[in-house]
């Protein structure tokens, strides 16, 4: 039997680790423990001499098994492993302690943090040597690709796809393309037309032989995996590689929120029907009247406990942009713009701020904790045919703004059916129903279903170049893959003792990922590895033991658990 031969780095992560964790010490005691070869510490374990460190240490030393210390292998671990293969040694043959997020970040007793990163470290070591190698695998990639959702984002992915000479299938369950961009009239902060830009994409759609497009159809479900899926749109079976899915979020509705009396007064508007006004070219009120006086209310839905504690991040800039709009049109009409925090950020968009408060347009701010602005119908008489009744932030009055029409910079939530997609697409969603990202910084647009990416308002609240961004990312990605022809999955996957297996279905019932079925001739549950993820829900709920995770099995989990103890007891004794 081959001797296990351990390498094991302690990351200072600059000083994210070192300055909480004493990793000279934790590499200096852990280089005791049973077939421990070498114990280093470095700086930046994932920076390319760090990575040369392994490769070199893993040939002159004829290590076996390597074990690093350092941050969340969610963020490094395929690092490592790369490095690992480089040095020729089997990447499975690795284990990660994660002494930055799990100790450096949460402590502020030094002593007691680097007692707790020897425990975790010491437990990774005990884990590592019962790993076993473990063989890549592949699947080919059928070159169509699905995406569901035909706005700005859905479009702009199906372009880059289509351009490269691949299929496409676009799915919009309207009978039109465009999305929420077809009600926009002019785009912030530089007020080019959202109509022509949109038109250009939607006839250069129409015009690509490679993009098919299924108007009023909706999909049901997803099944498959990476470089197989199929979906049945309209009685027909289609077949493709990679799924986008650009399904956009939609406009808060303001009637429950009863002080800015929207549906009862007949002039107050929300910021899309406004849109609507300014796309025929007149500003009036319902009885055909020129406004005098027209208040704008920012964050109506948006930023506040009682509906959505999240910024809806087009707002601010659309009211500015109205503001221009109106006071191009009305040059004579006063404009209030009623904000609680004015967040501009973007490129041009402090200058829209800037260019805004020089058009004689008030700015009045209201806090969202205390009184939310109240809209009341004027009286008999008034110069006005409504009134905005605030508490006024910076001077800590109370005012009363004049106002014939009212707009209300309603915000934006996730779709009424993004559970129901979700679930067809196997998506994670937040607690907002927005969809979640596989990594929010190194993989911000691709899910935890390989194969199927998010973009556009459907993930979260962006304008139309972050969503135009994230759908060009999508494509490069699903690109990448069918240039490919084939792409390589997870291998730490489930598997099932049929000797042990009750049939009982559990892990059928439990298993996120559809990954699982039940053979009815057998009476056993299966597998499909290419749907598996290895998260383990499956072997944890299985009530015969018939279920174990590559890479996660109970001799080895039992051994981590063994190694942490005895440091933890050993550290105590001290």
């Amino acid at each position: 039997m081959e001797e296990i031969r351990i390498g094991v780095y302690v990351c200072w992560c600059g000083t994210n680790i070192a300055k909480m964790v004493d990793v000279e010490k934790v590499s200096e005691e852990i280089a005791s423990l049973p077939n421990v070869a070498l114990s280093k510490t470095y700086k930046y374990m994932c920076s390319d001499p760090g990575q040369d460190l392994i490769v070199k240490d893993i040939k002159e030393n004829k290590l076996n098994r390597i074990v690093v210390a350092a941050c969340s292998p969610r963020i490094h671990e395929l690092t490592f492993r790369k490095a690992l293969e480089n040095a020729g040694l089997n990447p499975y043959m690795f284990e990660m302690a994660n002494i930055r997020e799990q100790v450096s970040w949460v402590h502020l007793d030094r002593d007691a943090a680097t007692k707790k990163a020897k425990s975790l470290l010491a437990a990774a070591i005990n884990k590592v040597q019962f790993h076993e190698a473990l063989e890549k695998r592949s699947v080919e990639i059928d070159s169509k690709t699905m995406i569901i959702g035909g706005g700005v984002a859905g479009i702009s992915a199906a372009l880059e796809i289509a351009n490269s000479g691949r299929q496409v299938y676009l799915i919009e369950k309207s009978d039109k393309l465009g999305g929420h961009a077809k009600n926009i009239d002019l785009t912030f902060p530089y007020f080019q037309s959202a109509q022509q830009m949109l038109a250009m994409m939607i006839k250069s759609v129409e015009n690509n032989e490679k993009i098919e497009v299924f108007f009023n159809s909706e999909v049901d479900e997803v099944f498959g995996y990476i470089g197989n899926f199929r979906s049945t749109i309209n009685n027909r079976e289609l077949e493709f590689g990679n799924v986008i899915v650009a399904t956009g979020l939609k406009s808060i509705d303001p009637t429950n929120l009863g002080n800015y009396a929207y549906n009862r007064l007949p002039d107050v508007l929300t910021s899309v029907e406004f849109e609507k006004m300014l796309q025929k070219g007149e500003i009036l009120t319902k009885e055909g009247k020129t406004p005098k006086n027209i208040a704008v209310i920012h964050c109506v839905g948006s930023r506040n406990e009682i509906t959505h504690e999240y910024c809806s991040r087009n707002c601010c800039m659309t009211a500015l942009k109205f503001s221009n709009q109106i006071k191009s049109t009305l040059p004579d009409t006063n404009v209030f713009e009623l904000y609680s925090d004015m967040r501009a950020f973007g490129k041009g968009c402090e200058e829209l701020y800037t260019k805004t408060s020089r058009q004689g347009v008030v700015f009045l701010m209201f806090d969202q904790k205390d009184e939310m602005p109240t809209v009341v119908k004027a009286s008999k008489g008034s110069d006005c045919s409504m009134y905005v009744i605030m508490e006024e932030r910076l001077s800590g009055e109370s005012v009363e703004v004049p106002a014939d029409l009212v707009v209300l910079m309603v915000g934006v939530e996730a779709q009424v059916d993004a559970k129901k997609r979700a679930h067809a697409g196997g998506i994670s969603m937040c607690g907002n129903d927005f969809y979640i990202e596989k990594h929010p910084k190194l993989d911000p647009v691709a899910t935890t279903t390989d194969g199927v990416y998010i973009v556009g308002g459907c993930q979260g609240p962006k304008d139309i170049p972050d969503s135009v961004s994230q759908a060009k990312a999508a494509a490069a990605r699903v690109l990448a893959t069918i240039n490919q022809g084939k792409v390589f999955v997870e291998v730490t996957t489930a598997v099932v003792n049929e000797d042990q297996c009750c049939g009982c279905q559990t892990c059928v019932n439990v298993c996120p990922y559809t990954a699982i079925s039940y053979n009815e001739e057998k009476n056993v549950s299966y597998v499909n590895e290419i749907l598996c993820k290895g998260c383990g829900t499956c072997g944890s709920a299985c009530p015969s033991g018939a279920i174990a995770s590559k890479h996660f099995t109970d001799k080895q989990i039992m051994s981590q658990i063994e190694g942490l103890m005895e440091m933890y007891i050993a550290e105590e004794a001290l």
